[in-house]
């Protein structure tokens, strides 16, 4: 299989390379073509993997930035079940048949696919987004996909809305009334507590801490909660390019990172490095402090600011975890040879993040202090006690008392 592919850069869509692939060989190979990398304006659509050069590259799996653009776990299991019901007719045999059978319309990032350079981009599907007031037929839908109820509609319907960002939970894109994109995240029938409430009370707290954060509200559809999260990567109609943080530093599924590591990224690469840095530190205090243990590189973001140079993207995916639900859930390490997340490993890393120690102290003060406040904030946001109280064990634990002391 070949397919081009393109991007959308300074208000146009520019062919940037050819990738290449078997059905039978998982092994790919991308080439630049040559009116891209005769560009003035010109870069690496992923740093570590394709660097910018001519000739063609080859990789036994398919290149992060690409692999950014597929669905993730929710995703894959739309386009599984749309197989089997013959919705697709292309059943996907690799990782890139999975990014391809996403909508165009909603695909994470600036990166978009064609079989030719006259023809459509993939998947074209249905060219609108559902507005946020069908929320409540979305809902059903998903929950006809747990329930393994769901008809060819209810796939179309889904498989139209995309699904661009952020793990299994069911989700899909909505129009908001301005025209902006936006995700919203659905609940699931097994789930113990409001995950969605969780996530907005994170994302609230965070926003408090001075961290920079995706556009967020919640959403009630009957008696679910859903959250909705505004799109970073557009500008109203404009696509951003979009990398992970796993794909910015070469990772491949599965390997272990550290907020360490990716301070050397941002070094690398960075847009505006020192403030980078800096957000990250407290991005790494508040994941602490919040217990947002499911904090693995892909649900770290960069965004394209300028030629070749990736800043931090808004924070996205923060989500709260109960003590009891902590040993199964993975968490980012501090540093490569760190094993316990503490307070005072943090403090220790602060250097590699270019803060001074009273520096640090001041952040680790500011994010403590608005953690410190997650009651009042829920209860400004309407959470229901019962679910305030589920979360209890994420905000009250020994690294508060630990901060408190270090602070």
């Amino acid at each position: 299989m070949s397919v081009e592919i393109h991007i959308d850069w300074a208000g146009a869509t520019h062919l940037v390379g050819r990738l290449h692939t078997s059905d039978r060989n998982v092994a790919v190979a991308f080439e630049y073509v040559p009116e891209w990398l005769g560009r003035a304006d010109t870069f690496s659509i992923d740093p570590t993997a394709l660097p910018l050069a001519p000739g063609v590259m080859h990789r036994p799996a398919l290149f992060g930035a690409i692999l950014d653009c597929g669905p993730d776990r929710w995703g894959r299991l739309l386009i599984e079940r749309a197989v089997r019901k013959h919705v697709l007719d292309r059943k996907p045999y690799q990782d890139l048949d999975y990014a391809l059978a996403l909508a165009d319309v909603s695909r994470i990032g600036a990166l978009r696919f064609r079989r030719e350079t006259t023809g459509p981009f993939l998947a074209a599907g249905k060219e609108s987004i559902p507005p946020l007031v069908n929320l409540a037929a979305l809902l059903r839908a998903t929950d006809a996909i747990h329930e393994e109820t769901e008809s060819a509609a209810d796939l179309r319907f889904l498989l139209g809305a995309g699904s661009p960002l952020g793990g299994a939970r069911p989700k899909a894109s909505v129009s908001l009334a301005d025209g902006r994109l936006a995700l919203a995240k659905f609940s699931k029938a097994d789930d113990i507590r409001d995950i969605a409430a969780g996530e907005i009370l994170a994302l609230t707290l965070a926003q408090q801490a001075g961290i920079t954060v995706a556009e967020h509200r919640l959403v009630g559809v009957g008696r679910q909660s859903v959250s909705v999260i505004t799109r970073f990567d557009r500008n109203a109609t404009q696509r951003i390019p979009f990398l992970s943080a796993n794909s910015l530093l070469g990772l491949s599924a599965g390997q272990p990172g550290a907020y360490t590591l990716l301070a050397d990224g941002i070094r690398q690469f960075g847009h505006d490095i020192t403030a980078d840095l800096h957000e990250l530190w407290r991005r790494l205090i508040f994941s602490l402090l919040a217990s947002n243990y499911d904090d693995h590189l892909r649900n770290h973001g960069f965004l394209m600011r300028e030629p070749g140079r990736w800043a931090l993207s808004p924070a996205y995916d923060l989500n709260p975890v109960p003590e009891i639900e902590r040993a199964q859930t993975p968490k980012t390490a501090i540093t490569e040879d760190q094993e316990t997340p503490t307070i005072a490993a943090a403090l220790a890393a602060a250097p590699r993040f270019g803060l001074k120690p009273a520096a640090a102290r001041i952040i680790l003060r500011e994010v403590l202090t608005a953690v410190s406040l997650w009651r009042k904030t829920a209860k400004q946001l309407r959470l229901k006690s019962g679910t305030i109280d589920a979360y209890a064990t994420a905000f009250e634990h020994p690294l508060r008392e630990e901060a408190k002391r270090l602070v």
